[in-house]
């Protein structure tokens, strides 16, 4: 059930805008081909889990917590918010993040979003303080200057999860999801700036967001700001927005004609149904006659 559906929700991700709510700035999100029955307990179990992770960003950058119920799978969720955020400001992305999941993932026994501010994720399988590093989003700038070796030396040397570097004009931040210990932090966020290195290692920013870690870097301002004032872009926001509104349009748009498609393939069942039983039935009215 750890099949995420990211392909299609990874292309809404967009240059990250520079404005004040920007931490709410769709970057990727995925969900489980499983759905779950409406009437499924996994519902209640999923409602609580959601409503204690919203409630829990307020006290915390980073929390998880599994809901179980008799007979039905456990709900397993959390969430991590940029360690630079206020408790506030972390609140209202989880908060934002779960509403979104809504409408991106409705019945699915798991999902994930990545906001420029927080990550929220929840599947009815164990997931919580296992490593991966699968690549979710790799995305490099225009060429330039590349990276600065200093900022990526910085950023692979400092202790702990949430890890912010500059030189001058040139700025990195990197972060691990708090259910990693010290040593798969160390070792996933190696394999996101190796991977910023080696892919985008002539551009002028690039981002690499692995599933329990990312590294981020910008050279010469061009996608850059300063720690604490709200994440890494320096992009037109009305622009971004508009990106953004796309892409999520496009994909409602998929969902719906998906649900049509199932729709009438059922009308077209239940008249051929139909139809077969009324050829039964006339055909047992002329044997009765002959």
């Amino acid at each position: 059930m750890e099949v995420f559906l990211l392909a299609l929700l990874a292309i809404s991700a967009a240059p990250i805008a520079a404005v004040s709510g920007g931490d709410t700035t769709f970057i990727y999100g995925g969900c489980t081909q499983q759905k779950y029955p409406p009437s499924s307990p996994y519902r209640f179990s999923l409602n609580s889990l959601l409503t204690t992770l919203v409630s829990a960003a307020n006290y915390n950058i980073y929390n998880n917590f599994t809901v179980t119920a008799a007979s039905t799978p456990a709900a397993y969720g959390l969430f991590q918010c940029r360690g630079d955020l206020a408790s506030d400001t972390c609140s209202a992305c989880v908060s934002t993040a779960i509403s979104q999941l809504g409408v991106l993932c409705p019945d699915s026994y798991g999902a994930a979003l990545q906001l420029e501010g927080c990550l929220v994720k929840y599947d009815s399988t164990a997931f919580v303080g296992a490593e991966d590093k699968t690549v979710v989003v790799k995305r490099c700038g225009p060429t330039g200057l590349g990276p600065s070796e200093q900022v990526l030396e910085y950023l692979a040397g400092q202790p702990g999860l949430y890890r912010v570097g500059a030189v001058g004009k040139n700025k990195g931040v990197a972060q691990c999801v708090g259910d990693l210990s010290v040593g798969e932090c160390q070792d996933c966020l190696a394999d996101a700036i190796g991977r910023l290195r080696s892919e985008c290692g002539g551009a002028r920013w690039g981002d690499v967001f692995l599933v329990k870690c990312y590294a981020r870097f910008s050279g010469s301002g061009d996608h850059a700001r300063t720690p604490g004032s709200g994440g890494i872009g320096d992009y037109d926001t009305n622009s971004n927005d508009r990106e953004i509104q796309k892409h999520l349009a496009i994909i409602i748009g998929i969902i719906v004609g998906v649900a049509l498609i199932v729709i009438c393939f059922s009308f077209i069942n239940r008249y051929l149904e139909r139809e077969s039983k009324l050829n039964k039935f006339s055909l047992h009215l002329l044997n009765i006659y002959v």
